[in-house]
């Protein structure tokens, strides 16, 4: 039990911010939709093909246009994709609203590529990956520690004194309160940057090979990009193959001979962006492929419901408060953990000998 102590506060002490700041920025991420304050980010969808297709023709158009990530219920305007990192939103009418030549100039953009890469690419997503096992052994290893001093048990949202003992005993308290949110949380956040653990969650709901393969998106190759893709075209084939989907993301080919995708949303999907997929040739607009997401193995639907569950993109507001508090403690105990380990250690036995001699001289 020693040994688990000093793993579970060297882990807080050395992880405990990275967890603290994830913890921060993912229940700001939780609103960003209502303090994004432009014209029309309160608009009523318009998902109808004519309508969509109309404004995709124009806002596609537009120079250095790379894709777009088409408005939806909470949230009335399309984001428009132009180059690295700039961009635009538009109305659902096709009128740019507000554009950007550099995430740093968009809050949301910046603080979700913090939550998500630590301003570092993939190796941020390894950190972020790191530390999301980290937190689950923090969570778990607390727990276990909890159990020898629950007569103790005092539940407070602050501690009594900024004593390290108040602030121990208030840790552990409000730790195991919240356990179970922070291990969906984790668990979450941890299945979407490592597969590997991703797949061994859901391996209860399919077999493991088969859930991966269908993850993975399918090859296609086509010619270049075309001068003037129809869009119109495409859009009218994706509505046709599936009628009750929305629209959600449109992207061009990264490299030649890359198809241009076009991702939709049924009725039944958890996942706000879907996860059935169209594939079309960039040279001539020909379908090459057609994923739908409601007839994927099992493990592969139980893995597309990890980031609405993350992201509080379904349960409303009442799950949204629940992954509020959740972020909140964790940014509490993450930096509550760092401050004693580093800045609060208790003292040792040679410390308290010299404090009294000096107190008695």
């Amino acid at each position: 039990m020693k040994l688990l102590d000093t793993l579970h506060r060297w882990t807080g002490g050395l992880i405990g911010l990275v967890l603290a700041l994830l913890g921060l920025s993912g229940t700001i991420l939780l609103y960003e939709h209502l303090w994004i304050g432009f014209p029309g980010t309160g608009d009523p969808l318009r998902g109808d093909l004519a309508t969509v297709a109309t404004t995709t023709e124009r806002l596609m158009a537009t120079p250095g246009a790379q894709g777009i990530i088409y408005a939806d219920d909470r949230f009335g305007l399309h984001q428009l994709r132009l180059g690295k990192e700039a961009g635009a939103y538009a109305s659902q009418s096709g009128d740019i609203v507000t554009h950007w030549a550099s995430q740093w100039e968009r809050p949301e953009l910046w603080i979700f590529d913090f939550h998500h890469h630590l301003f570092a690419g993939d190796n941020g997503e390894w950190v972020i990956g790191i530390a999301g096992l980290c937190g689950l052994f923090f969570v778990i290893s607390g727990v276990i520690l909890w159990w020898r001093t629950r007569r103790t048990f005092q539940l407070r949202l602050w501690p009594k004194r900024m004593s390290r003992p108040s602030i121990v005993m208030h840790h552990r308290d409000l730790g195991v309160v919240v356990a179970p949110l922070l291990l969906i949380s984790i668990v979450t956040g941890t299945m979407m940057i490592f597969r590997p653990f991703a797949l061994g969650v859901v391996a209860p709901f399919g077999p493991v090979a088969e859930t991966a393969k269908a993850l993975d998106p399918p090859k296609y190759k086509g010619g270049p990009l075309a001068e003037k893709p129809d869009y119109t075209a495409m859009l009218t084939e994706a509505r046709r193959r599936f009628p009750e989907a929305e629209f959600r993301i449109l992207s061009l080919p990264r490299k030649a001979g890359d198809p241009i995708m076009l991702r939709m949303r049924q009725q039944a999907e958890w996942l706000p962006n879907g996860r059935s997929t169209l594939w079309f040739d960039a040279a001539n607009g020909e379908l090459l492929g057609a994923r739908d997401a409601l007839v994927m193995p099992s493990g592969a639907q139980a893995f597309n419901m990890a980031f609405p569950i993350h992201a509080s993109k379904v349960g409303g507001w009442t799950w949204r408060i629940v992954l509020t508090i959740s972020g909140l403690a964790m940014t509490m105990l993450g930096s509550l953990a760092v401050w004693t380990f580093w800045f609060r250690r208790p003292k040792t036995a040679k410390q308290s000998v010299k404090k009294v001699a000096l107190a008695t001289s």
